[in-house]
C-alpha cells in the first residue's frame, strides 16, 4: 500500500500537520523537528499527492512563462534558470512562446488562465508604454526585460543602459575608436535594441567620438545568421573600423565566423564584444567578452516575488534592475 502522510508523522513521532508544514516549506519549525520529518520521507519512500494537495488549495502548482523564442539562447537558458528558481518553491512551469508578435502576447495576457497556472512570468518585445493597462489581469503577473511599462504590475529588468556603456567604454579603453555595432533596429524607439544602442552612443559621444551612421549595422532578428550578414554587409562598404560591439551573444557569434573567413584577426585587428553572456560565448573562438544580465538572479527574484503575489502580497508593486558584469574575454584581449 502507499506510504500516507500519517505513516510518516508516526514514524518521525510529531503530527500529521506538521509534516504538512516540512512539505510545504513552512519556515517556522525547529531544525531537528525538520530533520526527523524528512528523514522518515526518505526512510518510507514517501510521495505527496500533488493534486490532491492542489484541489484542496484550488491552486494548479503551475507557474506560466512567456518568451518571445526559444530557439535564442538567452531565452532558453532563462527558462532553465526559471525552472531552477520554481523548484525551489514546488512549482512547475509551463512555458509558452509569443514569437514576440504583438497579438500573441496579448493572448498570453488576455486568455483564460486561471484553470491553467497560479501566475505569470511575462517577457515582452512587441508590447510597450502604451499597452501597459493590458497588464492588468486577474492572473498575477511579473514582467521580464526591458524598462518600459512603469506599472502596473512588478517587473526585474536587465541593466541594459549600463552594461552597454560599459561593453563600450570597454573597447575604448583598448584604444578601440571606430566602433561598430550590430544589430540595430532603425526606428525603433523602445526596445531592446534602441536602449542599447543610445547607450552605445552615449559612450562614444562621452568620450569625445562622433557615432557614426555608417558603422551602425541592421540586423533582426538576432540570430547567428543575421550577424554573419551583418558583418558581411559592413565589409562590404569599406569602412574603417577596429571594433564591433554586437546587440547580443548570437549576433556576435556570426560576426566572429565572417571575420575568422575573411582572415581578420581577433582580437588583433577587430576587437568584438557582445551582450547575453550565454553559455556558448565561454566556448567560442575565440572566447567572447559580454555582458552578463544577472539571469539568475532575474528569475530566481521574479519568481519570488510572483510566490509573494500569489500568496497575497499587495505591497506597491516594484521595479528591480538585476546586476550585470562584464566578463572579458579573448575576443577583446587576446589569449
Amino acid at each position: 500500500m502507499a506510504v500516507t502522510m500519517r505513516d510518516v508523522a508516526r514514524h518521525a513521532g510529531v503530527s500529521p500537520k506538521t509534516v504538512s508544514n516540512v512539505m510545504n516549506g513552512y519556515p517556522f519549525i525547529r531544525e531537528d523537528t525538520r530533520r526527523r520529518v524528512l528523514d522518515a520521507i526518505e526512510a518510507l519512500g514517501y510521495q505527496m499527492n500533488i493534486s490532491a494537495r492542489n484541489l484542496k488549495s484550488g491552486r494548479t502548482g503551475i507557474i506560466g512563462l512567456a518568451v518571445p523564442e526559444l530557439s535564442l539562447p538567452y531565452f532558453a537558458e532563462l527558462a532553465d534558470a526559471v525552472i531552477t528558481a520554481a523548484e525551489q518553491h514546488g512549482l512547475t512551469v509551463m512555458i509558452e512562446q509569443t514569437g514576440a508578435v504583438r497579438d500573441r502576447e496579448l493572448a498570453a495576457l488576455a486568455r483564460p488562465r486561471g484553470h491553467l497556472v497560479d501566475g505569470l512570468l511575462f517577457s515582452p518585445l512587441a508590447l510597450g508604454p502604451d499597452d501597459a493597462e493590458h497588464l492588468r489581469t486577474s492572473t498575477p503577473t511579473v514582467l521580464l526585460g526591458e524598462r518600459i511599462f512603469h506599472g502596473p504590475v512588478d517587473h526585474v529588468m536587465i541593466d541594459n543602459v549600463t552594461g552597454t556603456r560599459a561593453a563600450t567604454e570597454h573597447l575604448l579603453d583598448l584604444g578601440r575608436r571606430r566602433i561598430a555595432v550590430l544589430g540595430t533596429h532603425p526606428g525603433e524607439k523602445v526596445g531592446t535594441a534602441a536602449i542599447r544602442y543610445d547607450a552605445y552612443a552615449a559612450a562614444l559621444t562621452d568620450a569625445g567620438i562622433e557615432p557614426l551612421s555608417a558603422l551602425a549595422i541592421p540586423a533582426e532578428p538576432w540570430h547567428r545568421s543575421t550577424g554573419a550578414e551583418a558583418m558581411q554587409s559592413l565589409l562590404a562598404t569599406g569602412v574603417e573600423f577596429d571594433a564591433v560591439l554586437a546587440l547580443n551573444d548570437t549576433l556576435a557569434l556570426g560576426a566572429l565566423r565572417v571575420l575568422a573567413e575573411r582572415g581578420i584577426r581577433v582580437p588583433d585587428d577587430v576587437a568584438v564584444a557582445g551582450f547575453d553572456d550565454i553559455d556558448e560565448a565561454r566556448y567560442s573562438m575565440p572566447s567572447l567578452t559580454t555582458v552578463d544580465p544577472g539571469r539568475a538572479q532575474i528569475a530566481a527574484t521574479a519568481v519570488d516575488i510572483l510566490v509573494g503575489r500569489m500568496n497575497g502580497d499587495d505591497a506597491d508593486h516594484r521595479e528591480i534592475v538585476a546586476e550585470y558584469a562584464l566578463h572579458v574575454r579573448e575576443s577583446t584581449t587576446g589569449r
